[in-house]
């Protein structure tokens, strides 16, 4: 080793700082956030989903309205696209029969 020549004797060392190259500390936050959005996510749907069946049932317990399985899986779709979407929702007047 070069420190013999010099006497010196070296015991111990330790990496007190780690510094990443840029490209590898922009992967590495771009996977921390994936992770994060992923998460938040999966919070929405799972909020989402409880919703739904919420007021399934609700509507059920109260007679406001029998719906079909065809007519439930219509309104499942359009309460989680509103509920899950990252866009306000836009009405639509339905002007025609439901059935």
């Amino acid at each position: 080793m070069r420190v013999e020549i010099a006497g010196i004797e070296i015991c111990e060392a330790r990496i007190a700082h780690l510094a990443y190259a840029p490209e590898i500390a922009a992967a590495m936050l771009q996977r921390q956030q994936a992770s994060a959005i992923i998460a938040a996510r999966q919070k929405i749907v799972d909020g989402a989903v409880s919703m739904v069946e919420m007021a399934l049932n609700k509507l059920s317990e109260n007679g406001v309205v029998e719906l079909d399985e065809e007519r439930k899986a219509a309104m499942v779709s359009n309460l989680l696209v509103v509920l899950c979407g990252n866009k306000d929702a836009q009405p639509v007047v339905n002007s025609g029969s439901l059935y």
